[in-house]
């Protein structure tokens, strides 16, 4: 057999799984607590003894690879010029690269923002501000800023390319650890995230795992280890586009639901569908990724009922739940974050929960339909991506797994009449990661992305929506 091992260490759970890829089936499953505030080491080592005891020598694995969220995953500030151009490139950047984006800030930074960066511990900042050729002043302001603090952190350059030298040698001068990238808005309102997106992951490989005690993690892999966020973008994008030799299955996106958030990473061109939309605005990424902090199942669910609003949670839960009820279930689950529905009122406002996040997360993920007045008429105007024609659904995370029925919590996503302005799925096919494949996927693919590809292929489940309606893989795993 030749033998694959993947090793995703979360912030609750390390597990491994072990692939034959001569057959492309799973072998071997392990899983333990993460050890991450003694030793995230230990957790590994305990899971790879586990599987020594099924007869798999770790150390014997044709390919070992590995994927990280614990301590908090790769937490990010990103610095830029305006909010919506050259701080949302960076943000952008930063999440497409499997970034946890804690702060983001603009114009020149103050005493008191710098003072929060340095509060929000982040592992990595990404500097950056004006177009070529633009606005250079700012970046270079806040290049000093930096420099004069405390922070000991790696800082990436990606901005104006004409003040790089000069923010470069600021940054030096004051000793910081300074990486230069390509401007990721050299042109306004047009993206250049792929650049900074290989930086931020050999920053990771480099320096991070070693920040995070995964050093040895490193050592024992084949050089392939990244941010789990990444290793899921990266299992979307195989999916989406396929390989040389196997076809992709269209546009994807990837749901999924936490305890503290909800991700949602689409892989997808966004352009209008329909006659007469301008599309306006900062350019969207292929490949984008948003994270809700304030949409989750267990440390965020009281941010989440806030947000949708206790008296509209009767549009996510059957009728007879009381808001009471949901009030006192949210309290419990916010104490308890491992709590795990006890009855039929728990499970019904847990499935609730969920179908409100998967709501509220992908509206916010994708584009809008503007209807604007002016003096010749009536003009439409997209903002975002459209992803009405979106081919195929991939919802993951506990509760989807354990629901009787995923498919009805991922159908809040779709596209809704009574919302005609937001450019949702409209009717996608849909699957689910019941065995928590997918960063296992996007680990592969560095390797033997056909492999990789035929694994999702297999390991995918179809999902049946209650009420006669089922959606079924056009593509079948040999194809």
């Amino acid at each position: 057999m030749s033998l694959v091992l993947s090793i995703d260490i979360g912030s609750t759970y390390t597990k491994a799984t072990v692939v034959d890829l001569d057959t492309v089936e799973l072998v071997a499953k392990a899983k333990t607590i993460t050890t991450v505030w003694e030793d995230v080491n230990i957790g590994v080592q305990k899971v790879l003894d586990e599987l020594k005891s099924m007869g798999i020598d770790p150390a014997k694995v044709q390919h070992r690879l590995a994927c990280s969220s614990a301590a908090g995953g790769l937490k990010m500030v990103a610095i830029g010029l305006v909010p919506e151009l050259t701080a949302e490139a960076a943000k952008r950047a930063a999440l497409g690269a499997g970034a946890k984006v804690c702060g983001v800030f603009c114009y020149e930074l103050t005493d008191a923002e710098l003072q929060e960066i340095i509060n929000l511990s982040p592992d990595l900042i990404l500097l950056a501000g004006g177009t070529d050729g633009g606005n250079k002043e700012t970046i270079i302001l806040n290049a000093e800023k930096l420099a004069e603090s405390d922070l000991d952190i790696p800082i990436i350059v990606a901005g104006n390319k004409v003040a790089t030298p000069t923010v470069e040698k600021i940054l030096r001068a004051a000793g910081k650890e300074v990486y230069v990238s390509e401007n990721v808005m050299p042109k306004l309102e047009c993206l250049n995230i792929e650049p900074v997106r290989r930086t931020i992951r050999e920053v990771f490989l480099s320096k991070i795992t070693y920040a995070k005690g995964l050093s040895k993690i490193r050592d024992f892999t084949d050089n392939v280890i990244m941010p789990t966020p990444l290793a899921v973008m990266k299992a979307a994008e195989l999916l989406a586009d396929g390989t040389s030799s196997q076809k992709g299955l269209g546009e994807v996106m990837v749901v999924d639901i936490g305890g503290a958030t909800t991700d949602i990473d689409s892989v997808g061109r966004g352009a209008p569908t329909q006659r007469g939309v301008t599309l306006r605005g900062l350019e969207e990424p292929y490949v984008k990724r948003t994270v809700e902090g304030d949409l989750g199942m267990r440390y965020s669910a009281a941010s989440l009922i806030e947000a949708v609003g206790l008296q509209n949670m009767s549009n996510y839960v059957p009728k007879g739940i009381k808001e009471e009820d949901i009030k006192n279930y949210v309290e419990k689950v916010t104490k308890n974050v491992k709590h795990i529905p006890e009855n039929e009122l728990e499970k019904e406002i847990d499935y609730g929960i969920a179908k409100a996040a998967v709501n509220l997360a992908v509206k916010r993920h994708v584009g809008r339909i503007e209807t604007v007045y002016g003096p010749f008429g009536i003009s439409y105007v997209q903002h975002g991506k459209d992803l009405t024609k979106l081919d195929l659904i991939i919802g993951t995370g506990g509760v989807l797994v354990h629901s009787d029925n995923p498919g009805e919590i991922l159908r809040f996503g779709l596209y809704e009449d009574k919302s005609p302005e937001v450019l949702a799925p409209m009717w996608p096919e849909m699957l689910l990661d019941k065995e928590y494949i997918l960063s296992s996927v996007g680990l592969l693919s560095e390797v033997a992305p056909d492999k990789a590809l035929l694994l999702a292929k297999k390991h995918l489940k179809e999902v049946k929506f209650q009420g006669g309606k089922s959606w079924k893989l056009k593509i079948k795993s040999g194809a």
